[in-house]
Formats: structure tokens, C-alpha cells, sequence
């Protein structure tokens, strides 16, 4: 069969048409678009793909991942570090049903994904076959875009649009379902990648009067307060952003998803919002006169009680998506579009400010929670060992360099909350959806797209069970990922919950744990224990030198809570520090 040309035409690719299977077509389609790696389980319905992949296994790497669910979290990883598409497939049935809580966490932490899924043959949709379940009609809720392909010819379009719709704007995932008959049946292939869709305007045009409202309020305030979320990532908005706050000298907070946007040790960078945040931004967010959010959605966790949330203050929300403006906290002034091309277009209209006295107050809250909590944290005098010390010699080891990718859970928010980042795209979690399992498989993912960087996947001992078959993708694969698990034989946060809220009644939350270590090294990836403090500098040194996998397991106090807390429907204002 004679090879498709490849041809560029005003950086549009398009292809000379040959005819080939709809299975082949699809493969051709993932490298039209770049894709290099994806993440799947074979089966029945997609094994015509799987076919064609085998084919063209010197030009796309296939990771066998050991659950769909797996797979679409990797895919996750991939597209997190790297701010290109993640690729995850799978067959029909409960291939397909297995990818919905990653492709569900990819909608609500705006990652974009393609998953395409293998379905029954066309004259079988609705028969009840072997493996048949109306995907779309499941995934509707959680994705940015479906569709059902019983077509071959339509493959190339709608591929190309599924790529298109899940990067552009505010990203997402997308999920293509096709037929087996579609699969085998031939066509022309031609490719033409996707610019524009009718009636989808992924980037809202900026106006200039919000801008200069914007930035009168700006100039205008005594005590402005910056909360930047993942969007100032996804634009990759980071240097507009940081000339930005200095400019205009105002003390900015992340939430979990955009950490790492601006480098820890930022003089303007004062830290977490929302529940287990830092003390200093959630208190004096009630204290503001200007509030401007970039990049994030005020989310629950983040505004504690929307009655009493910066009530005093005027607030700027920058964003992408019009249906984030006024959900849950009202602007007065909405700048839509793109955060890059707004704060570069803001700056020239913004006054030179230092707030001194405003920043002192964040200081002086600051000293206040390094006594009470994070010195007892990071450099603990009781017996037990803490979730915080482990982090604090791995800051010391990556000396800020490494991508951190957490689980869920207590060891999630101590990550976040304690990890040193120096470049961006380094905090990697499951934000909205909060899902345990994710931190391990993601971490697969970002590693093999980014190989050169030093990846730490930290999970609980709870989460780490859920997902812990995916040694066996580590050790296939030879993905060099520091795998540490945080060991309190507790499904942590919720026995801090039934402590704090539930008289202790810890119900159904205490855990009997197997040997971590010889599961490890049953998949042939090193590993160590370490259960004293004397230990752990040294244990956490190896790992790090390690140029292979290395499993590293830590037990700390069963009891040990994370604070500060703002406990459900409080105001970020009452914020817990013990």
C-alpha cells in the first residue's frame, strides 16, 4: 500500500488520500496530531486498533496500563506536565465504564484528554450485546465533548475535532466511541487538522473597558490580594503573571491546582487557600478591600462559607469560561479570555506599588502558624515521625526541582502545602474530584513525558491500594518514578474528620496493611521501609540517587492531623490551627 504523503499548507496538515481501514485511520489520526505515547487496555471491541498499533509501534509508544481507570489517569500525568493532550483507549463495556472516573476528574481539573473507546458493531447498538454500554450517553456528564463513530469516513474529522475541542480554551476531555464495523470497513483516508468549530468560541474576546475597570480597581486599593488557580498554568501565563504582582506589588495565594506557577520562595508568594491552606491568605481574604482571582473557579474548599467570603471586597475574576463568572462569587468587574493575553494586555494600565504595611500583615499572621503548626511539622520534637519531615527532605534532596504527584488525602494537602517548587507544571493532583488512585498512574504519566525530571509520586497507605497493580506498569515500562507512601494504617483524613466531628468513632477507617515492601519488590522495583527518624535523611537520599524506580515506605503517627483546617461551611476567617 503506498504511504500517505504528508503535506504542509499554511502549518495545516492535510494528507493525499489512500485508502486504508477505519482501525488504521485512527492510528494515523494520533500522529497527524503529534501523539508519541498513550495509555490502554486492549479487548474485544478495540482490537482492530490494537492491531493497526502493533503496526506502528516504531512510531507511537502503547502503555499497558493494568486498569482502564489507570490508564486515563496516566494519560492525566502526560497531559498535566507537559500542556499537550493525553491519549487513553480502551474496548467496550467495562473498558470503556473504567475510564469514567479519570476522564470525570479530567473534566473538573480542566485537563485535556482523548479517549476513545471500542464499541459493538453498529447493527448491535442497543441489542444488549456482549460488552455493549451506551458510553456516550454515560460519559455526557463528565466530558467537554462525545461522540459515536459508525462510520469509518468520519474518523478523520472527528478525531481532528476531538483534539481541537479538548485542548483549546479552557481544556477538557473528550471521548470517541467507534463502532468495530467502522473499524474494519475502508475508506480515503485524508487528514486535515481541526482550527474552528461552528458555534464553539473556546476564547471569549477581552474587552477593553473591563480591562481598564480592572485596573482603576487595581490602582485604586490599599489591600489587594491575588488567588491564581490552574488557569494561569494552562495559559501558560507564568511570566505575564509574576510582572504582574510585582509591578503592582500585591501578595498573591495559589490554590492547589496552581501551585507551582510562580517559584515557592517568591517574595509575593504567600501561600494555600481553602481548607488546609495557610493561615495568613484564608484570614485575611475577609480583610481585603480587592480580591482578584486568575485562573480559578471558587471552588467550595477554597471560599469555605460563600455568605461571609471577602464580603468587604471588590472583586476582579479573570477567566476563560463565561459560566465560571458569578457561579458562586460575584464580580465586579469580569475579564474574559485568555489569562495570558489579559495580564500582558492589564500591565502597561497598572500603577507601581509595593504595600508594605499590607504585607507586613501576612508576615506577622505567618510567624504566628510557623509556631503553632509548621515547625512541628517540618522539624517535629515528639517520638512519632510526620507526614511534614518526609517532605521537607525531599525539598532537600530536589532542592525544588522535582514534580511532586499526590494522591488524596492528609499526605495530599501536607504535599501542597509543603512541597518547594522552582518551575512550573510541578504539583500534579487531583483537584475537584479528589480522587484516591490517581497519584501513581499519574505519576507514570508524567514521567514518561517528561524523563528528564525527577518525578515523586506521595500517596496515603488507603489511596495507594487503590491503583497499587500499576508497579507492574512501572516496572514494564522502566518509568524511574520515587514512589513514597506515607503510612498511618488510617484512611487519614476522614478518621481527622471522625476525631474531630465524630467523637473519635473511627468507623470502618483504620486499616490492616500488607507488607509494602515485598509487594515492591515482587515487581522487582527497590525498596525500603523506614519507621525511625534516624533513618529517614538517609533513606530518602538513596531514593533520590536512585536512577531507577525506588519504593519508599514511611510510617508516621497513626493520629497526626493536618492543620490549619477550616472546618465544612465555616468562614475562611475561623480558620483552625489546632
Amino acid at each position: 500500500m503506498k504511504e500517505t504523503q504528508t503535506i504542509q499548507n499554511k502549518k495545516e496538515s492535510t494528507t493525499t488520500a489512500v485508502r486504508i481501514s477505519g482501525s488504521e485511520a485512527v492510528v494515523r489520526c494520533l500522529l497527524e496530531e503529534g501523539v508519541k505515547v498513550l495509555y490502554g487496555y486492549p479487548g474485544g471491541a478495540i482490537m482492530p486498533v490494537y492491531d493497526e498499533l502493533y503496526k506502528y509501534q516504531d512510531k507511537i509508544h502503547h502503555v499497558l496500563a493494568r486498569h482502564e481507570q489507570c490508564a486515563a489517569h496516566a494519560a492525566q500525568g502526560y497531559a498535566r506536565i507537559s500542556g499537550e493532550v493525553g491519549v487513553a483507549i480502551a474496548t467496550s463495556g467495562p473498558g470503556a465504564t473504567n475510564l469514567i472516573t479519570g476522564i470525570a476528574d479530567a473534566q473538573i481539573d480542566s485537563t485535556p484528554l482523548v479517549c476513545i473507546t471500542g464499541q459493538v458493531a453498529s447493527h448491535l447498538l442497543g441489542s444488549d450485546a456482549f460488552q455493549e454500554t451506551d458510553i456516550v450517553g454515560i460519559s455526557t456528564p463528565v466530558t467537554k465533548w462525545n461522540c459515536q463513530i459508525t462510520k469509518a469516513s468520519d474518523i478523520p474529522e472527528v478525531l481532528a475535532k476531538a483534539f481541537y475541542i479538548a485542548k483549546s480554551g479552557r481544556p477538557g476531555p473528550v471521548l470517541i466511541d467507534i463502532t468495530k464495523d467502522a473499524q474494519f470497513e475502508e475508506f480515503d483516508f485524508a487528514y486535515k487538522k481541526c482550527k474552528g468549530v461552528r458555534s464553539y468560541n473556546p476564547i471569549p474576546k477581552t474587552e477593553k473597558s473591563s480591562l481598564e475597570a480592572a485596573a482603576k480597581l487595581i490602582n485604586a486599593a490599599k489591600k489587594p490580594l491575588v488567588v491564581w488557580g490552574q488557569g494561569v498554568i494552562l495559559s501558560e501565563a507564568e511570566e505575564a503573571f509574576k510582572a504582574v504582582i510585582e509591578k503592582a506589588g500585591i501578595p498573591s495565594a495559589w490554590t492547589i491546582l496552581g501551585a507551582s506557577a510562580i517559584p515557592t520562595s517568591h517574595p509575593l508568594n504567600i501561600g494555600m487557600v481553602g481548607m488546609h491552606g495557610n493561615y495568613a491568605p484564608n484570614v485575611l481574604t475577609n480583610e481585603c478591600d480587592l480580591l482578584i482571582a486568575i485562573g480559578m473557579r471558587f471552588d467550595d474548599r477554597v471560599t469555605g462559607n460563600l455568605a461571609t467570603y471577602a464580603k468587604q471586597a471588590k472583586v476582579i475574576h479573570f477567566e476563560i469560561d463565561p459560566a465560571e463568572i458569578n457561579k458562586n462569587v460575584k464580580a465586579d468587574v469580569a475579564v474574559l479570555g485568555d489569562a495570558k493575553a489579559s495580564l500582558e494586555a492589564i500591565l502597561p494600565l497598572i500603577n507601581k506599588n509595593t504595600h508594605a504595611e499590607w504585607h507586613q500583615k501576612f508576615k506577622d499572621l505567618y510567624a504566628v502558624e510557623y509556631e503553632k503548626v509548621i515547625k512541628n511539622d517540618l522539624h517535629p520534637t515528639k517520638e512519632g515521625l510526620t507526614m511534614g519531615e518526609v517532605l521537607n527532605q525531599i525539598n532537600i534532596q530536589s532542592k525544588g526541582e522535582a514534580a511532586i504527584v499526590s494522591d488524596v488525602g492528609q499526605h495530599q494537602m501536607i504535599a501542597c502545602r509543603y512541597a518547594e517548587f522552582n518551575q512550573t507544571k510541578s504539583n500534579i493532583t487531583s483537584g475537584g474530584l479528589g480522587t484516591m488512585g490517581f497519584g501513581l498512574p499519574a505519576a507514570i504519566g508524567a514521567k514518561m513525558a517528561r524523563p528528564e525530571r525527577e518525578v515523586v509520586s506521595i500517596s496515603g497507605d488507603g489511596g495507594y491500594q487503590m491503583t497499587i497493580q500499576e508497579l507492574g506498569t512501572i516496572f514494564q515500562q522502566k518509568a524511574a518514578v520515587k514512589v513514597v507512601v506515607l503510612n498511618n494504617d488510617f484512611l487519614g483524613m476522614v478518621r481527622q474528620w471522625q476525631q474531630l466531628f465524630f467523637d473519635k468513632r473511627y468507623a470502618s477507617t483504620e486499616m490492616v496493611n500488607p507488607n509494602f515492601v515485598a509487594i515492591a519488590e515482587g515487581y522487582y522495583i527497590r525498596a525500603r521501609k523506614v519507621t525511625k527518624r534516624e533513618e529517614l535523611a538517609e533513606a530518602v537520599a538513596e531514593m533520590m540517587a536512585s536512577k531507577e524506580a525506588y519504593f519508599l515506605e514511611v510510617c508516621v503517627e497513626k493520629e497526626d492531623n493536618v492543620f490549619p483546617m477550616i472546618p465544612t461551611g465555616a468562614s475562611v476567617s475561623d480558620i483552625r490551627l489546632e
